[in-house]
């Protein structure tokens, strides 16, 4: 049965993005990290690629044209826990499917906070320099950053010891709820620190990020 599935989409862009490629890979054991069965297929958007999004994955309107709808996607069932790196993102553009997200973002700044940067490419090249340009060679095609993720959660699972999903995902959890203001007129400072009444100011936004609720709170 497929429980937990290290997930990657590409997009037709920032602007309301729509789904045009989509990769996952079932993790079979997390304990021993053994990976099991794949997917990647692209999706016709039904509007047109931003260049942004063209000059990232180099995926063209016109050889999505006799792709099937992004509307017909759906990840497999049952799928308790999805993976990925700025994983939210993805969830929203597969409209936010009922399930535990973990976040490899969040878990390697936690894990490794003294590094200058955190995607993908950037952590391939602290993990594993010398291999690193062959590794990215196709980077920011969906199923290539699916293998790419897989690599550095087996990191982070080695480094955490990690023996379950349900662990894996606690300590998602906890890595997601930021210490410092991420925006705003206090971004960089410690959350700790921040005046009450801007965090209750803060707390009276709509739409506000549950995690950095959770910190303003100070609870985790």
């Amino acid at each position: 049965m497929t429980q937990a599935l290290i997930f990657d989409t590409e997009t037709t862009g920032r602007n309301d993005p729509v789904l045009i490629e989509a990769a996952w890979i079932e993790i079979r054991d997390i304990a021993n990290f053994e990976l099991g069965t794949s997917f990647c297929e692209r999706f016709n958007p039904g509007k047109p690629i931003e260049l942004g999004a063209l000059a990232t994955h180099h995926i063209y309107d016109e050889e999505l044209v006799d792709c099937p709808p992004a509307s017909s996607f759906a990840l497999p069932t049952p799928c308790e826990y999805l993976i990925g790196h700025n994983i939210d993102y993805d969830w929203n553009v597969v409209s936010q499917p009922s399930l535990k997200r973990i976040c490899t973002l969040a878990l390697a700044r936690k894990v490794w906070p003294n590094i200058d940067a955190y995607s993908q490419s950037a952590l391939v090249y602290y993990l594993d320099r010398n291999n690193a340009k062959s590794i990215l060679k196709n980077a920011h095609s969906a199923e290539a950053d699916v293998m790419i993720c897989a690599s550095i959660l087996k990191q982070l699972c080695l480094t955490l010891k990690v023996t379950s999903m349900e662990q894996l995902w606690t300590l998602s959890e906890e890595a997601r709820i930021p210490s410092v203001m991420p925006f705003g007129k206090h971004k960089g400072e410690p959350i700790a620190e921040i005046p009450m009444d801007y965090k209750r100011w803060l707390l009276n936004q709509d739409n506000i990020d549950p995690y950095l609720k959770r910190s303003l709170l100070g609870g985790s």
